[in-house]
């Protein structure tokens, strides 16, 4: 296996709804749509919305979704000022903030919120990671 990932799929209970969230909400770029799927365009991978009960049937498990999933999604950024703006976007676009942006142990400044299937994301300024180029 190579040192990559070319795709994420979240499993969502309404596809209109997430793609909205995502597309018109976030502001990410929808690549495509077709019957029953949407693909985002990301830097260096894609991000794919597809029916819970479809992609669960698809992998062989139970489409149950309770509780902490153990799995996290990270956008770094380049400003703590960045980490609210998008924070607030997200908020305002319907997620729900799970912990406020603020200082962390680590050294950076992050917050995190759950998207409207309540997939969380973490968004972050890292003064150790060189954002782009």
């Amino acid at each position: 296996m190579e040192p990559r990932i070319s795709m994420i799929t979240l499993g969502v209970k309404d596809l209109k709804a997430s793609t909205a969230f995502y597309k018109n909400g976030l502001g990410l770029p929808l690549n495509d749509q077709f019957d029953g799927i949407s693909f985002f365009t990301l830097n260096g991978t894609w991000l794919s919305l597809y029916p819970l009960n479809e992609l669960a049937a698809d992998a062989k498990v139970p489409a149950a979704r309770t509780g902490f999933g153990g799995i996290t999604m990270a956008h770094n950024v380049e400003s703590k000022e960045k980490v609210d703006e998008i924070i607030k976007k997200a908020e305002k676009a319907g997620a729900v903030v799970t912990d406020p942006p603020h200082d962390r142990d680590w050294g950076g400044y992050s917050g995190y919120f759950a998207d409207p299937d309540g997939y969380l994301w973490e968004i972050a300024w890292n003064p150790g990671l060189k954002i782009g180029g």
